[in-house]
């Protein structure tokens, strides 16, 4: 299939699952469109056991589509700078130690966790993987999804402070896991650009994290200083387009995290840019256009992981790794979580029950599975001993993040109130 004809059916799928969500669900999007994509797979699955044409056309558009190539090197930087377009930089700087804090050393200590619980579980069930296979899966999963933090916590009223941490922290923690993937990745001889060696690896997470930063702020202030010059909001909405697609582009170029970069790009617009720079018209047509990308790149993006349990590879052992995974995840979440938080207590003040929040709020998604595909696609053509990993690191991943999406996301909202905890409006349903 062509890209025409892939986009086309997304998004026919994404409006229809949609208006049924809407109309019948009364679901958050997220959670009702990735709901329905798992029942339209499974039932796919059921009718593929009679006629197998019609699951070879859905895997084959999932094929064509490259979920994993689509997700990293075209969505991601649009969602994430549309995120980071109404974080408020003020709130963020108040909180800045504790969501640099998560963001780096949280990540690390999950990470390091997951991985020597992985690796007990595999051996448990006799399974053997390599030790770096399970530091990979640990780096992927460690990091909280912003796609989906920032889907269900803009729907809760939550206090302002602690939405500040969980949405500031999933914004910075994801570029910092995708590094520290990207580290491993060389480290394990599976990437064909990348050097081996402790030295290289680190000269490789200091070049993305940094030259990331750098790019954001060096491109953020030419957008901005364009932006000041003009007051016409058509030219205006297309300059912070252009922001997006050519610095991301740039960054994947020069090797330097995109995603860190579109992240301080949209601060710096969406602060500075709309303070300084922008009419209220244009502030009120910029603001429109970023939420429709947002919603309709979300609705695409929850029907792509729903249809991507066609790929999996599941057996009885992968399921159960699979449900293992779910509890050690959280588990190294409320670790990473609680040493920072509990520290740091000594000289500030947290929301009540933050640490119960932000263990239950640190929702994984499409970020973890593109890179558990990517992690595939990586070991197929390399040669490793022994059986390959990569389809049990997928089906866990894939498991982690639909009990994250389905459990977690659906009973944030109930948690908040059972704990007590509300900042504004009571929480929606849609």
């Amino acid at each position: 299939m062509n890209v025409f004809e892939i986009t086309a059916v997304l998004l026919t799928l994404a409006a229809l699952m949609s208006y049924f969500n809407h109309r019948v669900l009364g679901l958050p999007t997220t959670i009702g469109l990735m709901l329905l994509s798992l029942c339209l797979s499974t039932a796919l699955i059921v009718v593929g056991q009679f006629n197998e044409d019609v699951v070879k056309w859905a895997t084959n558009l999932l094929h064509d589509m490259h979920f994993s190539e689509a997700l990293m090197q075209g969505m991601l930087g649009l969602l994430l700078f549309a995120g980071a377009l109404h974080v408020n930089l003020d709130d963020l700087a108040e909180q800045g130690r504790v969501i640099a804090i998560l963001a780096t050393v949280g990540v690390i200590v999950s990470t390091g966790i997951v991985s020597g619980v992985t690796y007990l579980i595999a051996q448990l069930l006799g399974m053997p993987v390599p030790f770096i296979f399970c530091l990979l899966f640990g780096a992927l999963i460690s990091p909280t999804d912003p796609i989906a933090v920032l889907g269900i916590l803009k729907k809760l009223g939550a206090p302002k402070s602690l939405e500040t941490k969980i949405a500031g922290e999933s914004l910075f923690n994801d570029g910092v896991g995708v590094v520290v993937f990207l580290a491993l990745l060389g480290f394990a001889g599976l990437d064909a650009h990348a050097e081996t060696g402790f030295g290289p690896v680190m000269m490789l997470f200091v070049k993305e994290a940094g030259g990331g930063a750098i790019l954001g702020v060096v491109l953020g202030l030419i957008a901005y200083r364009m932006l000041k010059t003009v007051d016409k909001y058509q030219v205006e909405v297309l300059i912070s387009l252009a922001l997006v697609f050519g610095g991301y582009a740039l960054a994947t170029t020069l090797h330097f995290s995109g995603p860190i970069a579109m992240v301080l790009a949209g601060l710096l617009i969406g602060n500075h840019g709309r303070r300084f720079a922008m009419s209220a018209a244009t502030r009120e047509h910029l603001d429109l256009f970023w939420e429709l990308v947002d919603e309709v790149l979300n609705a695409v993006l929850f029907v792509l992981i729903g249809l991507e349990l066609l790929e999996l590879t599941l057996s009885g052992r992968h399921v159960l790794a699979g449900l293992l995974a779910i509890p050690t995840v959280l588990l190294s979440r409320a670790v990473a979580v609680s040493i920072p938080l509990t520290l740091m207590r000594r000289r500030r003040s947290f929301t009540p029950h933050a640490i119960k929040l932000m263990t239950w709020g640190g929702l994984r998604g499409g970020i973890s599975v593109a890179l558990a595909l990517s992690l595939r696609d990586a070991a197929r053509g390399a040669d490793l001993e022994g059986a390959n990993p990569t389809d049990l690191i997928l089906s866990m991943t894939y498991l982690v993040v639909v009990f994250s999406i389905l459990v977690q996301g659906l009973s944030m909202g109930w948690l908040m109130r059972r704990l007590g905890v509300s900042g504004g409006d009571a929480p929606h349903t849609s």
